[in-house]
């Protein structure tokens, strides 16, 4: 039996999280082309906490396969990370769902233009493209996406 679980991120959990920060944005056409170290992802980490990150991590079976990072006050997915191995588990549909909990008025997120499996999950997510751009810390092309809530059409009466 495998336990699968989502949970709020601890200070414990944040070694993990730059861990698989820095080998999920080192794959081919994800991060930037000067990729930060894993000791540089690392303090950020503690950074953006003290400025308001709020994490969720995917555990399973022990072990921290994931991380979503937002700024809910800016309505902004900031990261949204698989372990390399955990691609494809279901788990980053997990967190983005979460995402979606957390941020129900809708939020923006960017990546790298060149990350075709990224930009496709967030498509199929339903996101749409805002524009492209240049990444505001390094300047390499960004994609920026909105997600918004589906709003229901109002239901038209039938007379016959």
């Amino acid at each position: 039996m495998t336990d699968k679980a989502l949970r709020c991120a601890v200070s414990g959990d944040f070694d993990a999280i730059a861990d698989i920060w820095h080998a999920s944005a080192s794959l081919p056409g994800v991060g930037p082309p000067n990729m930060p170290s894993v000791a540089d992802l690392r303090r950020r980490i503690d950074d953006e906490i003290a400025a308001g990150w709020k994490v969720t991590v995917a555990v399973q079976n022990g072990t921290i396969c994931g991380f979503a990072a937002i700024k809910p006050a800016d309505a902004v997915l900031d990261q949204l990370f698989m372990k390399p191995g955990f691609i494809g588990s279901g788990f980053g549909w997990a967190l983005f769902e979460n995402c979606i909990e957390r941020m129900p008025a809708g939020f923006t997120l960017h990546t790298a233009s060149s990350n075709e499996n990224g930009r496709r999950f967030y498509e199929k997510a339903g996101m749409q493209i805002l524009r492209h751009d240049s990444h505001p810390r390094t300047g390499h092309p960004v994609t920026y996406y909105v997600w918004r809530p589906h709003r229901a059409e109002p239901a038209v009466a039938l007379r016959g």
